[in-house]
């Protein structure tokens, strides 16, 4: 069976004696402390722990008393165990989706992939194959605002805990992404902004590119601008043809976003404006 503790997440201005405050009140409460970890921003002074722990608790009273050891103004979240569920949009590009579905079949996710929604059919079979429910929203003919809409329409009554984007190559309106604020996952390839456009590892392999990777982050108004989760680089050199450089791209995209999700999904992920402190 799969061993899904009880998560504490902190965030407050820091000031001395927080981890013994924090910690004195979980012995109090008679349960075990299986991890901690801690930073401080000192240019903010911000104080950001993630405790997590075992044994019964009252929720609401452990967290009125955590917060009661806190400066004014703390954030004190109790994460409780359950898998959370995932939307996952897409479009023609099948290997970011394909790893995420293998990984759902063999409960490797901690989560459950409710929908999978597309504007095009084409990926279809291969959703269905893993018994995941498929939806096509097609974009031909509609305004963006008429298309989001419609999309809103379908995923909300699945009510999704994150909206993930597995190589949807459609832009989200700002007033999508307000509705799904710091819940939309996204990943890419990180030549940006350098190469945009169509066919980026031929922009790369004509420009001599010595390292490729991809980027997982969140979605905000600005595109592909929000606060990054993982990055990953690999050496690639003169020998590469723009097909090995797309085919390592594939593989690294595939790679960070499946762990992107893994820390977002087990609460190891804090937002501190528009940088992360990830907690791995």
């Amino acid at each position: 069976m799969e061993h899904r503790p009880e998560v504490l997440l902190v965030e407050c201005a820091d000031r001395p004696g927080l981890v013994h405050g924090i910690t004195g009140v979980l012995l109090r409460a008679g349960v075990n402390i299986i991890s901690n970890h801690e930073f401080v921003d000192l240019e903010l002074g911000r104080f950001f722990m993630r405790t997590a722990f075992e044994g019964p608790a009252d929720g609401a009273a452990l967290g009125a008393e955590v917060l009661a050891a806190l400066p004014e103004g703390a954030s004190a979240i109790l994460r409780r165990s359950g898998r959370q569920r995932l939307v996952v949009l897409a479009t023609r590009e099948h290997h970011c989706l394909a790893d995420l579905l293998v990984r759902h079949a063999y409960a490797e996710l901690g989560s459950e992939i409710v929908a999978v929604v597309s504007n095009h059919a084409h990926l279809r079979p291969l959703v269905e194959k893993f018994g995941v429910p498929f939806h096509c929203v097609p974009n031909e003919g509609l305004t963006q605002e008429a298309h989001e809409a419609a999309v809103a329409a379908l995923i909300g009554p699945l009510r999704p805990d994150y909206l993930v984007l597995a190589k949807y190559m459609r832009l989200l309106s700002p007033g999508f992404v307000a509705a799904w604020r710091h819940r939309i996952i996204n990943i890419h390839h990180s030549f940006l902004p350098a190469f945009t456009g169509a066919r980026p590892y031929k922009q790369a392999f004509d420009r001599g590119v010595k390292v490729i990777g991809a980027t997982a982050h969140f979605v905000t108004e600005q595109i592909d601008d929000g606060p990054i989760i993982v990055q990953q680089v690999i050496p690639v050199n003169h020998s590469h043809t723009p097909h090995d450089l797309a085919q390592a791209g594939r593989d690294i995209e595939r790679n960070v976003l499946a762990r992107a999700l893994r820390l977002v999904l087990e609460s190891r992920v804090f937002l501190c404006g528009n940088r992360t402190i990830v907690f791995d």
